[in-house]
């Protein structure tokens, strides 16, 4: 997911929608050819000939384990203090353990069935994963759940390089973006069809986001590594100092010309805040149309992919909350 935070929102932003989009193995053949991912989409198309790229970036999920142990490393925690933090938190330590091996073991399992077939591997984290990775690699295999296949695809800029999702914990991750559960511990079967060209390319639409005003942060800050330090807490603070002497007309602010973000949103992009417990205030036009203001918690803006997931949670009326 794209997430844009704003200060106060008083600048303008372009959203234009792309129609290319990222590559993906969405269907996989068995014998005889019938489908065994149900999904069907129009703009999905048959290779004409057998894949097997050459050099596979194998992009892997931070497992709640790790989060945990990275999260608690700045404070010279041992595993025997992990576990006791972990238990007053009312989390399993054992279970997120037994969690993180299952994953490892998939990933590990992956991995061999690729250089097995004489392909160059290499495994990078979440963390790890940036350009230079995208374009080294023929073909990017996301191990991990949807979230993990949304970070893969965000990064790849080109329609022409394939993303392939692998569910590397099924009991426990929904996987809707990814290939078939079964596929997970029988990946050589995956390699298998793929060389004969049992299978089919879907081209899913994404987003892509210019920013132009005051106050922008050139460099893209992922949240998601921000949770494992302190410097969101002394951001925060700094975006609070930054408003009150925005006010009070001590800050100078330059307007940035249109920048469009390294990134493409498979699912959904959201404009706010920065503090999210703040309401946001903003200008809207769509399509060229008159400016309007407005005042609400943000703006969220998906694509097909995006619209069963978290937007239809923003959007959906249910029955007790229509009879209240």
């Amino acid at each position: 997911m794209v997430v844009c935070s704003v200060n106060r929102m008083t600048r303008r932003c372009v959203v234009n929608l792309v129609c290319f989009g990222n590559r993906a193995v969405t269907q996989i053949y068995g014998n005889p050819l019938r489908p065994l991912h149900t999904s069907v989409c129009n703009n999905s198309s048959q290779p004409k000939s057998g894949f097997k790229p050459e050099k596979v970036a194998v992009v892997t999920k931070t497992t709640r384990y790790e989060f945990e142990q990275q999260r608690y490393r700045y404070a010279g925690l041992s595993e025997e203090d992990l576990k006791q933090l972990l238990r007053m938190k009312g989390s399993s330590y054992s279970g997120l353990l037994e969690r993180h091996n299952i994953h490892t073991n998939n990933v590990e399992h992956i991995v061999k069935s690729l250089r097995k077939e004489g392909i160059e591997v290499r495994v990078v984290k979440r963390g790890e994963y940036d350009k230079e990775v995208v374009r080294w690699a023929d073909a990017i295999i996301s191990a991990g759940g949807d979230g993990t296949m949304l970070l893969v695809a965000s990064k790849v800029l080109s329609k022409d390089k394939p993303v392939v999702g692998v569910n590397t914990d099924p009991e426990r991750s929904e996987g809707h973006l990814c290939l078939p559960v079964r596929y997970t511990r029988a990946f050589p079967e995956v390699l298998e069809k793929l060389c004969r060209g049992e299978f089919r390319w879907l081209w899913r639409q994404r987003i892509r986001l210019h920013l132009e005003g005051t106050g922008i942060n050139p460099t893209p800050v992922d949240l998601h590594e921000e949770q494992l330090s302190l410097e969101q807490h002394s951001q925060a603070h700094r975006i609070t100092t930054m408003d009150s002497q925005r006010r009070a007309g001590t800050l100078y602010e330059s307007f940035s010309k249109p920048s469009l973000l390294p990134i493409r949103s498979l699912n959904e992009i959201f404009i706010g805040e920065s503090l999210s417990s703040r309401a946001s205030y903003y200008e809207i036009s769509v399509d060229d149309g008159p400016w309007e203001k407005q005042k609400s918690s943000g703006l969220s803006i998906c694509t097909g992919t995006g619209s069963k997931a978290w937007y239809t949670s923003v959007h959906s009326t249910f029955s007790l909350t229509s009879n209240v």
